[in-house]
């Protein structure tokens, strides 16, 4: 075979690959048939649970006069969440997110023995988050995508107490960050599990969420 005749046929299959290649990564990475998603969650309080609301010891070396009041019984109602998300490319989607959680809790007082004296029921607070998120796919297929993502937006924070001027409710910064998530998909239906923290805060001394909502769970749709 001429020389000529092998470096035309080269090149033509140099050509055909790189059209090949081409057209895969334009299946893969080019038009986007279903860019909205919409994905309802549950998120865990385990940070809540094991640092911040823990009940007290109760004192039992005190006169029956002296009184303390406790914060017992307490129920955590989870974060509830749901987040709209419209993906620019396979890479890259931005959305909104509102998330919901809450504490209750009874006062209790107590007497320097122990004993309760009297308990003020249904005590609570709440957390209303309302942010925009960005979410960053580096692993993308048709069964399985792996991700990360942040947010940043506000807090509303209101229940049965009052900050120091008084007021029921108060406004605070929010971040939440997703450290690393993963999603199995079946055609448009998705599972989801994400890890990271949601934190919300008005400034250094009033903090009303910590490192919330480590793990998350979700389910959604893509259209």
């Amino acid at each position: 075979m001429r020389p000529v005749m092998q470096k035309r046929i080269i090149f033509s299959l140099f050509a055909l690959c790189a059209l090949a290649c081409g057209m895969s990564a334009e299946n893969r990475w080019g038009v986007i048939d279903r860019p909205h998603e919409i994905r309802v969650g549950w998120g865990d309080q385990l940070f809540e649970t094991l640092m911040w609301h823990k009940p007290n010891a109760v004192i039992t070396s005190m006169p029956t006069t002296w009184q303390k009041t406790y914060k017992e019984d307490f129920v955590y109602s989870q974060h509830i969440w749901v987040e709209y998300h419209y993906r620019f490319k396979y890479w890259v989607s931005f959305g909104g997110m509102i998330d919901c959680s809450g504490v209750q809790w009874d006062d209790v007082i107590r007497d320097g023995s122990g004993a309760e004296v009297g308990r003020q029921k249904n005590q609570h607070f709440f957390n209303l988050v309302i942010m925009p998120t960005v979410r960053f796919t580096y692993f993308h297929h048709p069964n399985v995508n792996l991700y990360s993502g942040l947010g940043l937006g506000l807090d509303i924070n209101g229940g049965t107490e009052t900050d120091a001027k008084g007021k029921h409710t108060a406004v605070g910064a929010a971040v939440n960050v997703t450290v690393f998530g993963v999603s199995a998909n079946y055609k448009q239906y998705f599972a989801t599990v994400d890890f990271g923290g949601l934190t919300a805060l008005q400034n250094a001394n009033v903090i009303y969420m910590a490192v919330s909502r480590m793990m998350n769970i979700s389910l959604g749709m893509r259209f």
